[in-house]
Protein backbone atom coordinates (compact mmCIF):
# COMPACT_ATOMS: atom_id res chain seq x y z
CA UNK A 1 0.00 0.00 0.00
CA UNK A 2 1.26 3.18 -0.95
CA UNK A 3 1.98 5.25 2.00
CA UNK A 4 0.50 9.66 2.68
CA UNK A 5 2.88 11.81 0.95
CA UNK A 6 1.23 15.26 2.13
CA UNK A 7 4.05 17.33 0.66
CA UNK A 8 2.96 15.54 -2.97
CA UNK A 9 -0.32 16.82 -2.00
CA UNK A 10 0.36 20.16 -0.82
CA UNK A 11 2.10 21.12 -4.46
CA UNK A 12 -0.74 20.08 -6.23
CA UNK A 13 -3.20 21.52 -4.21
CA UNK A 14 -0.44 25.32 -4.91
CA UNK A 15 -0.75 24.40 -8.58
CA UNK A 16 -3.88 24.02 -8.93
CA UNK A 17 -5.02 27.12 -6.97
CA UNK A 18 -2.49 28.77 -10.02
CA UNK A 19 -4.56 27.28 -12.87
CA UNK A 20 -7.68 27.94 -11.47
CA UNK A 21 -7.26 31.82 -10.61
CA UNK A 22 -5.18 32.02 -14.15
CA UNK A 23 -8.15 30.12 -15.68
CA UNK A 24 -10.89 33.02 -13.98
CA UNK A 25 -8.92 35.85 -15.11
CA UNK A 26 -8.83 35.15 -18.48
CA UNK A 27 -13.14 34.27 -18.25
CA UNK A 28 -13.18 37.72 -16.61
CA UNK A 29 -11.33 39.33 -19.37
CA UNK A 30 -10.60 42.47 -16.72
CA UNK A 31 -10.58 41.98 -12.71
CA UNK A 32 -7.57 40.16 -11.12
CA UNK A 33 -6.61 38.44 -8.28
CA UNK A 34 -5.18 39.98 -4.95
CA UNK A 35 -3.52 37.67 -2.67
CA UNK A 36 -3.37 37.72 0.60
CA UNK A 37 -0.81 35.66 2.66
CA UNK A 38 -1.94 34.66 6.33
CA UNK A 39 -0.56 32.64 9.33
CA UNK A 40 -2.47 31.65 12.31
CA UNK A 41 -3.03 33.05 15.06
CA UNK A 42 -2.94 29.43 17.36
CA UNK A 43 -0.89 26.91 16.21
CA UNK A 44 0.90 26.56 13.05
CA UNK A 45 0.39 27.04 9.13
CA UNK A 46 -1.56 29.75 7.03
CA UNK A 47 -2.44 30.45 3.79
CA UNK A 48 -2.91 31.62 0.74
CA UNK A 49 -5.98 33.60 -0.01
CA UNK A 50 -7.16 35.07 -3.62
CA UNK A 51 -9.60 37.49 -4.36
CA UNK A 52 -10.85 38.95 -7.46
CA UNK A 53 -13.58 41.64 -7.22
CA UNK A 54 -15.56 44.04 -9.56
CA UNK A 55 -14.98 41.99 -12.52
CA UNK A 56 -16.67 42.15 -16.00
CA UNK A 57 -18.15 38.99 -15.51
CA UNK A 58 -17.12 37.72 -11.70
CA UNK A 59 -18.60 40.14 -8.89
CA UNK A 60 -16.68 38.76 -6.50
CA UNK A 61 -14.60 35.64 -6.77
CA UNK A 62 -12.10 33.80 -4.27
CA UNK A 63 -9.56 30.74 -4.49
CA UNK A 64 -8.42 30.13 -1.12
CA UNK A 65 -5.12 27.74 -0.24
CA UNK A 66 -4.92 26.70 3.72
CA UNK A 67 -2.57 24.56 5.42
CA UNK A 68 -3.00 23.94 9.12
CA UNK A 69 -2.08 22.09 11.99
CA UNK A 70 -3.24 21.86 15.37
CA UNK A 71 -3.07 19.63 18.54
CA UNK A 72 -6.82 18.40 18.61
CA UNK A 73 -9.48 17.73 15.84
CA UNK A 74 -12.48 19.87 16.59
CA UNK A 75 -15.61 18.34 16.90
CA UNK A 76 -17.07 19.41 13.08
CA UNK A 77 -14.15 17.13 12.19
CA UNK A 78 -14.72 14.08 14.84
CA UNK A 79 -18.84 14.00 15.14
CA UNK A 80 -18.67 11.11 12.47
CA UNK A 81 -15.45 9.41 13.83
CA UNK A 82 -15.45 10.30 17.55
CA UNK A 83 -12.79 7.77 17.58
CA UNK A 84 -10.18 10.54 16.56
CA UNK A 85 -11.05 12.60 19.64
CA UNK A 86 -8.05 14.08 20.45
CA UNK A 87 -5.54 13.50 17.63
CA UNK A 88 -2.92 15.69 16.53
CA UNK A 89 -3.78 17.01 12.75
CA UNK A 90 -2.62 18.34 9.39
CA UNK A 91 -5.47 19.70 6.83
CA UNK A 92 -4.59 21.25 3.85
CA UNK A 93 -6.94 22.09 0.69
CA UNK A 94 -8.02 24.43 -2.03
CA UNK A 95 -11.50 25.66 -1.46
CA UNK A 96 -13.40 28.58 -3.94
CA UNK A 97 -16.52 30.07 -4.62
CA UNK A 98 -17.53 32.50 -7.54
CA UNK A 99 -20.10 34.62 -7.50
CA UNK A 100 -20.58 36.40 -10.68
CA UNK A 101 -22.83 39.53 -11.55
CA UNK A 102 -25.22 38.51 -14.38
CA UNK A 103 -27.51 36.32 -12.82
CA UNK A 104 -27.86 33.86 -15.56
CA UNK A 105 -24.51 32.88 -14.44
CA UNK A 106 -25.07 30.57 -11.32
CA UNK A 107 -22.96 30.51 -8.10
CA UNK A 108 -20.43 27.58 -8.36
CA UNK A 109 -18.45 26.16 -5.23
CA UNK A 110 -15.25 23.45 -5.38
CA UNK A 111 -13.45 22.30 -2.68
CA UNK A 112 -10.28 19.39 -2.85
CA UNK A 113 -8.52 18.63 1.07
CA UNK A 114 -6.66 16.40 2.60
CA UNK A 115 -6.30 15.09 6.62
CA UNK A 116 -4.29 13.67 8.46
CA UNK A 117 -4.30 12.36 12.17
CA UNK A 118 -2.18 10.90 14.35
CA UNK A 119 -2.06 9.26 17.90
CA UNK A 120 1.22 8.66 19.58
CA UNK A 121 2.29 5.04 19.56
CA UNK A 122 -0.84 4.17 16.36
CA UNK A 123 -0.88 4.45 12.62
CA UNK A 124 -1.70 7.88 11.29
CA UNK A 125 -5.20 7.87 9.65
CA UNK A 126 -5.43 10.00 6.57
CA UNK A 127 -8.33 11.09 4.31
CA UNK A 128 -9.29 12.88 1.04
CA UNK A 129 -12.51 14.87 0.19
CA UNK A 130 -13.90 17.49 -1.62
CA UNK A 131 -16.39 17.99 -4.96
CA UNK A 132 -17.98 20.53 -6.31
CA UNK A 133 -21.77 22.22 -6.96
CA UNK A 134 -23.78 24.45 -8.84
CA UNK A 135 -26.25 27.16 -8.06
CA UNK A 136 -27.86 28.75 -10.82
CA UNK A 137 -30.55 31.38 -9.82
CA UNK A 138 -32.05 30.81 -13.36
CA UNK A 139 -31.87 27.08 -14.79
CA UNK A 140 -31.03 26.05 -18.26
CA UNK A 141 -31.27 22.21 -19.30
CA UNK A 142 -27.97 22.37 -20.76
CA UNK A 143 -25.99 23.95 -18.65
CA UNK A 144 -26.90 21.31 -15.69
CA UNK A 145 -26.46 18.33 -18.14
CA UNK A 146 -22.94 19.38 -19.32
CA UNK A 147 -22.25 20.16 -15.62
CA UNK A 148 -23.06 16.77 -14.64
CA UNK A 149 -21.61 14.89 -17.41
CA UNK A 150 -18.61 15.91 -16.58
CA UNK A 151 -18.50 15.52 -13.27
CA UNK A 152 -19.89 11.60 -14.29
CA UNK A 153 -16.61 11.48 -16.78
CA UNK A 154 -14.22 12.50 -14.93
CA UNK A 155 -15.29 9.91 -12.40
CA UNK A 156 -16.09 7.09 -14.60
CA UNK A 157 -11.97 5.99 -14.93
CA UNK A 158 -12.34 5.18 -11.14
CA UNK A 159 -15.37 2.97 -11.60
CA UNK A 160 -19.69 2.73 -12.75
CA UNK A 161 -20.38 3.69 -9.31
CA UNK A 162 -18.42 6.36 -8.25
CA UNK A 163 -20.32 9.16 -9.91
CA UNK A 164 -23.68 7.91 -8.71
CA UNK A 165 -22.18 7.68 -5.27
CA UNK A 166 -20.93 11.05 -5.12
CA UNK A 167 -23.89 12.91 -6.61
CA UNK A 168 -26.16 11.29 -4.13
CA UNK A 169 -24.13 12.00 -1.37
CA UNK A 170 -23.70 15.89 -2.56
CA UNK A 171 -27.37 16.03 -3.04
CA UNK A 172 -27.88 14.82 0.46
CA UNK A 173 -25.42 17.34 1.62
CA UNK A 174 -25.74 20.56 -0.30
CA UNK A 175 -29.58 20.37 1.01
CA UNK A 176 -30.98 23.47 3.53
CA UNK A 177 -32.77 21.08 5.91
CA UNK A 178 -34.57 24.07 7.48
CA UNK A 179 -36.30 25.27 3.87
CA UNK A 180 -36.69 21.68 2.56
CA UNK A 181 -34.98 22.73 -0.59
CA UNK A 182 -32.00 21.93 -2.24
CA UNK A 183 -29.03 24.66 -2.62
CA UNK A 184 -28.38 23.77 -6.45
CA UNK A 185 -28.19 21.30 -9.28
CA UNK A 186 -25.60 19.41 -7.78
CA UNK A 187 -22.46 17.68 -8.48
CA UNK A 188 -19.99 15.86 -6.16
CA UNK A 189 -19.03 15.55 -2.70
CA UNK A 190 -16.88 12.91 -1.59
CA UNK A 191 -15.09 12.53 1.74
CA UNK A 192 -12.77 10.08 3.89
CA UNK A 193 -11.48 8.86 0.80
CA UNK A 194 -8.70 6.52 1.75
CA UNK A 195 -9.12 3.26 -0.75
CA UNK A 196 -8.14 1.42 -1.99
CA UNK A 197 -4.53 3.37 -1.44
CA UNK A 198 -2.83 6.42 -1.22
CA UNK A 199 -1.98 6.55 -5.03
CA UNK A 200 -5.53 5.92 -6.19
CA UNK A 201 -7.57 7.93 -3.85
CA UNK A 202 -4.96 11.61 -4.68
CA UNK A 203 -5.84 10.82 -8.28
CA UNK A 204 -9.58 11.00 -7.56
CA UNK A 205 -8.28 13.83 -5.78
CA UNK A 206 -6.69 15.33 -8.70
CA UNK A 207 -9.51 14.61 -10.96
CA UNK A 208 -11.60 16.55 -9.08
CA UNK A 209 -9.73 19.57 -9.03
CA UNK A 210 -8.89 19.51 -12.28
CA UNK A 211 -12.33 18.87 -13.94
CA UNK A 212 -13.91 22.02 -12.10
CA UNK A 213 -13.37 24.66 -14.77
CA UNK A 214 -13.84 21.75 -17.37
CA UNK A 215 -17.11 21.78 -15.99
CA UNK A 216 -17.61 25.36 -15.24
CA UNK A 217 -16.59 27.46 -17.46
CA UNK A 218 -18.04 26.65 -20.85
CA UNK A 219 -21.38 27.84 -18.76
CA UNK A 220 -19.82 30.96 -17.72
CA UNK A 221 -19.01 31.60 -21.49
CA UNK A 222 -22.27 30.49 -22.22
CA UNK A 223 -24.39 32.85 -19.94
CA UNK A 224 -21.95 35.74 -19.76
CA UNK A 225 -23.78 37.84 -22.67
CA UNK A 226 -27.33 37.27 -21.79
CA UNK A 227 -29.17 40.67 -20.88
CA UNK A 228 -30.73 41.00 -17.93
CA UNK A 229 -32.29 43.78 -15.73
CA UNK A 230 -33.25 44.93 -12.47
CA UNK A 231 -36.20 42.21 -11.66
CA UNK A 232 -33.11 39.41 -12.77
CA UNK A 233 -30.95 41.08 -9.78
CA UNK A 234 -33.20 41.32 -7.55
CA UNK A 235 -34.22 37.62 -7.76
CA UNK A 236 -30.52 36.90 -7.70
CA UNK A 237 -29.76 38.54 -4.40
CA UNK A 238 -32.77 37.03 -2.83
CA UNK A 239 -32.00 33.77 -3.78
CA UNK A 240 -27.89 34.55 -2.81
CA UNK A 241 -29.55 34.77 0.72
CA UNK A 242 -29.71 30.89 0.32
CA UNK A 243 -26.44 30.42 0.32
CA UNK A 244 -25.61 32.79 3.33
CA UNK A 245 -28.03 29.96 4.92
CA UNK A 246 -26.05 27.02 4.17
CA UNK A 247 -23.07 28.24 4.71
CA UNK A 248 -23.54 29.36 7.97
CA UNK A 249 -25.88 26.95 9.52
CA UNK A 250 -24.56 23.36 7.55
CA UNK A 251 -21.94 23.90 6.12
CA UNK A 252 -19.31 21.72 7.72
CA UNK A 253 -16.01 23.17 6.01
CA UNK A 254 -17.00 26.39 7.41
CA UNK A 255 -17.27 25.03 11.00
CA UNK A 256 -14.22 23.06 10.84
CA UNK A 257 -12.24 26.61 10.06
CA UNK A 258 -14.15 28.78 12.80
CA UNK A 259 -13.91 25.70 15.75
CA UNK A 260 -9.44 25.60 14.80
CA UNK A 261 -8.98 29.53 14.88
CA UNK A 262 -9.00 29.53 11.29
CA UNK A 263 -8.65 33.01 9.63
CA UNK A 264 -12.06 34.14 9.95
CA UNK A 265 -11.65 36.35 6.58
CA UNK A 266 -10.62 33.66 4.42
CA UNK A 267 -13.12 30.89 5.48
CA UNK A 268 -16.01 33.66 4.88
CA UNK A 269 -15.00 34.65 1.86
CA UNK A 270 -17.34 32.15 0.43
CA UNK A 271 -19.99 35.11 1.72
CA UNK A 272 -21.61 37.26 -1.64
CA UNK A 273 -20.93 41.05 -2.11
CA UNK A 274 -24.24 41.82 -1.52
CA UNK A 275 -27.64 39.39 -0.73
CA UNK A 276 -30.69 40.44 0.26
CA UNK A 277 -34.18 38.32 2.47
CA UNK A 278 -37.55 39.56 1.63
CA UNK A 279 -40.11 38.10 4.13
CA UNK A 280 -42.73 35.72 2.47
CA UNK A 281 -41.20 36.12 -0.85
CA UNK A 282 -43.64 34.24 -3.85
CA UNK A 283 -42.49 33.88 -7.49
CA UNK A 284 -45.00 34.91 -10.37
CA UNK A 285 -46.66 31.33 -11.38
CA UNK A 286 -45.37 30.31 -14.72
CA UNK A 287 -42.31 32.74 -14.47
CA UNK A 288 -38.21 31.75 -14.76
CA UNK A 289 -38.26 32.29 -11.02
CA UNK A 290 -40.67 29.97 -9.85
CA UNK A 291 -38.91 27.56 -12.45
CA UNK A 292 -36.30 27.26 -10.21
CA UNK A 293 -37.71 25.61 -7.16
CA UNK A 294 -40.23 23.40 -9.49
CA UNK A 295 -37.73 21.96 -12.57
CA UNK A 296 -34.29 22.60 -11.06
CA UNK A 297 -33.61 22.76 -7.73
CA UNK A 298 -36.26 18.94 -6.96
CA UNK A 299 -32.92 16.03 -6.85
CA UNK A 300 -32.96 14.58 -10.68
CA UNK A 301 -30.57 12.68 -12.73
CA UNK A 302 -29.31 14.89 -15.35
CA UNK A 303 -27.85 12.47 -17.58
Amino acid sequence: MSLPDSALVKAFLLDLQNRICTALEGADGRARFVEDAWQREHGTGGGLTRVLTGGQVFEQAGVNFSHVTGEALPASATAHRPELAGCRFEAMGVSLVIHPENPYIPTSHANVRFFIAEKDGEAPVWWFGGGFDLTPYYGFEEDAVHWHRTAHDLCAPFGADVYPKYKKWCDEYFHLKHRGEARGVGGLFFDDLNQPDFDQSFAFMQAVGNGFTDAYLPIVARRKDQAWGERERQFQLYRRGRYVEFNLVWDRGTLFGLQTGGRTESILMSMPPLVRWEYGYQPEPGSPEAALTERFLPVRDWI
